[in-house]
């Protein structure tokens, strides 16, 4: 598989910080930087738009325009543009995924209690691919960054004990040792159905179970720690919801990383209702890593 990072970009407010975001990442990893353009506009409608001509105009314009201004900010980085026309968007996002390491997509801030907006694109696209999707999110002030490593925040890991977390550990160690700072793994859990009743959960009750699954979460971490021995790991299994859990460590994240399970069946893919919040509402860019 070549070693590259394609980000798509759609005309938004937000390709400059998903562009610049995803150029950052391709020099971290000494990969090359593939620039996508995904043709949507109908060819035939009840209301106007654009020639194909000035389509094809205006994507060009797109394209290079990107490629110029990262260029600029990054001399040594090897940078394509592509087009691609004729298919579903998120389709030809998945197909381009495809010889990919990372593929980038951009979200836009609605408001503090509203949080970000994945379009339909980016939620049909991420169930149809098994290379890593990051979602960046566009930023107020053009100067600032999109918590890359220059933020020294670290890399937020989201694990559910019952899965196999295989893939997601590796993800998350790979780009917390990248970016040189500490990783921290979160498993959220809830009582018992057995404690569902009582007012409260016995405090040495409580302590038992979290200790039980930190243990386990150790247990889980340790061969990563022997491959990757310098990384500073902070292993937490913490009681509440999940998905609060997740958003309160990641706050000033350099990353977040949460999983969505690979599952074949009539019903087809989707994403968990944990990642789905984690994904509309965590300020920081967020790893979206498809796991068995």
């Amino acid at each position: 598989m070549p070693n590259k990072v394609t980000v798509g970009l759609d005309g938004s407010g937000a390709d400059i910080t998903t562009a610049d975001w995803a150029a950052g990442e391709a020099e971290l990893r000494g990969a090359e930087l593939d620039l996508l353009h995904a043709e949507d506009w109908p060819e035939y409608a009840p209301f106007a738009v654009p020639l194909p001509e000035a389509r094809r105009r205006w994507t060009d314009n797109l394209l290079v325009g990107t490629r110029q201004r990262l260029a600029g900010a990054h001399p040594a980085l090897a940078i394509h543009t592509r087009r691609v026309d004729g298919r579903a968007v998120s389709d030809a996002l998945a197909a381009a995924a495809a010889d990919a390491d990372l593929l980038v997509l951009g979200s836009r801030r609605l408001g503090a209690v509203a949080g970000f907006f994945v379009g339909s694109t980016s939620a049909d696209t991420i169930p149809r691919t098994e290379t890593p999707v990051v979602l960046v999110r566009a930023v107020a002030d053009p100067g600032s960054t999109a918590g890359h490593e220059g933020e020294g925040g670290p890399v937020v890991l989201a694990v559910d004990l019952r899965s196999n977390c295989d893939r997601l550990f590796a993800f998350a160690c790979e780009e917390a040792h990248r970016r040189s700072c500490p990783l921290v793994v979160i498993h959220g859990w809830s009582p018992p159905p057995m404690f569902s009743y009582a007012p409260a959960l016995d405090p040495g009750v409580e302590g038992e179970i979290a200790s039980g699954m930190e243990a386990t979460l150790r247990e889980l971490l340790s061969p990563w720690q022997l491959k990757y021995p310098r990384l500073t790991v902070d292993a937490r299994a913490v009681i509440g919801q999940p998905a609060v859990q997740i958003l309160e460590a990641a706050s000033g994240a350099a990353l977040v990383v949460v999983g969505r399970r690979t599952r074949h069946s009539s019903l087809g893919t989707h994403v968990g209702p944990i990642t789905h919040a984690v994904m509309h509402h965590a300020t920081s860019p967020v790893a979206v890593v498809a796991h068995g």
